[in-house]
């Protein structure tokens, strides 16, 4: 099995809705996310052209960046609208936004580009990871 691993980052702020700890107030986050895919067969002696495949999860990952990123309805509707009409961008999910679930969802997102994904792995902080791997 050939794999191959190319990362992209965005920048964004979440909060953890009824969470007790410091992550329940609003902070930011370089995310880093790294992506590997397989393939059994070379074609033109490439997985995939990273020129290519770069471009693609780019336009998957930038979508989030310099966002407030919410997991739907954590948000009173005042609190919601009043930063919308502040001109704040704000994209709601429907889980809740963890490297964990972050790691799941990219992998879902990349899947659908048609690539044999093996690993997902999202970068919280340098340090800290969560991974989301292709169940065999």
């Amino acid at each position: 099995m050939y794999i191959v691993k190319i990362e992209n980052s965005f920048d964004s702020a979440h909060f953890l809705s009824n969470y007790d700890g410091k992550c329940a107030n609003i902070h930011g986050h370089r995310w880093k996310i790294e992506v590997e895919i397989q393939a059994k067969t070379l074609i033109n002696d490439m997985v995939e052209d990273f020129t290519i495949l770069k471009k693609k999860i780019k336009e998957v990952i930038d979508f989030y960046d310099h966002a407030l990123i919410i997991e739907k309805n954590t948000l009173r509707e005042l609190t919601y609208t009043c930063l919308i009409e502040d001109g704040f961008r704000i994209i709601e999910l429907p889980f809740r936004p963890t490297a964990e679930n972050f790691s799941k969802f990219f992998f879902d997102e990349i899947e659908r580009l048609n690539y044999d994904v093996r690993k997902i792995t999202v970068y919280e902080t340098p340090n800290n990871s969560a991974s989301y791997v292709k169940e065999v």
